[in-house]
């Protein structure tokens, strides 16, 4: 089985509690106005990766606490992305998932128990842009909910973490930003006559 990817960034701190190896899905159905991750609303973009392919890969990093799931919608690929969970499971990491439905809701179809099993954190809810609230950690807005679905994490979280963002400069000069904050802001405030 493959699962369809925009991008994956094997260690960063600010998508999830420590350090975490976290999956972008391509593909989303949802189309949240004022969504910062158009990019990955086409079903056709990005990459085809086999699931074992995937899993070998986390296994290969050090120092990493779990992995995370995000969109796109992960539940769009719950096949394959609960593979992938149940694997990582079998270890000591733990699984952190973004969804723009509603757990009750994913509950109702089959296809998504798999990954449900498997994750200990469940962050749902679309992103609502007249909601915007980035006081909560890795959460754009108000009405989006946590759900720990183990006993892995708990409260605890909201005064452990706070929202980060990180840039990345891939070797051919591509920058991508990611973690959670208001984006257009922090680029409003970037001078690129200095960085450059």
């Amino acid at each position: 089985m493959r699962l369809r990817i925009f991008n994956i960034i094997k260690n960063t701190k600010v998508e999830g509690p420590g350090r975490r190896y976290c999956i972008w899905t391509q593909g989303c159905s949802r189309h949240c106005r004022g969504c910062q991750a158009v990019h990955t609303w086409s079903h056709e973009a990005g990459v085809l990766i086999e699931v074992q392919d995937i899993i070998s890969d986390i296994f290969k990093q050090k120092d990493i606490e779990g992995i995370t799931f995000l969109g796109g919608e992960p539940f769009e690929q719950a096949e394959a992305c609960g593979l992938i969970a149940r694997e990582i499971k079998k270890s000591d990491l733990s699984v952190l998932c973004f969804t723009g439905g509603y757990l009750e809701d994913l509950r109702m179809e089959e296809k998504n128990r798999l990954l449900l099993e498997n994750t200990d954190l469940l962050i749902d809810g679309p992103f609502e842009i007249d909601k915007i609230d980035y006081s909560r950690p890795w959460c754009g807005s108000s009405n989006q909910r946590y759900h720990f679905l183990t006993d892995r994490y708990n409260e605890e979280i909201f005064t452990k973490y706070k929202n980060k963002v990180e840039v990345n400069i891939s070797k051919n000069g591509v920058v991508f930003m990611n973690g959670m904050g208001n984006f257009r802001e922090i680029l409003q405030k970037i001078d690129l006559e200095k960085i450059i």
